[in-house]
């Protein structure tokens, strides 16, 4: 007989609810913040976060720990800029 309704994912030693996601935690390592995965209808997925490429020469991962970005960019971006120029 089978269960009315969506199934659970099991995750290593945790169960997880239908559409409910989490960052997975894998020894050694601990908790994986650059991946997520999600329960759908008994099936785990995980995906690892993407993240655009770095324009410059020597990235950092301040204040995303996943994805680097070049120095000053996150200040810039709140910045207001003139379209560039369209010859």
């Amino acid at each position: 007989m089978q269960a009315d309704g969506p199934r659970a994912c099991r995750f290593g030693r945790r169960w997880y609810l239908n559409n409910e996601s989490w960052h997975p935690s894998v020894p050694p390592f601990g908790e994986m913040k650059c991946i997520l995965c999600w329960c759908v209808s008994g099936e785990t997925h995980c995906q690892r976060q993407e993240c655009p490429p770095a324009a410059c020469a020597s990235p950092a991962r301040r204040d995303n720990p996943c994805c680097a970005k070049c120095r000053g960019e996150c200040e810039r971006s709140h910045v207001a800029t003139a379209p560039p120029n369209t010859r």
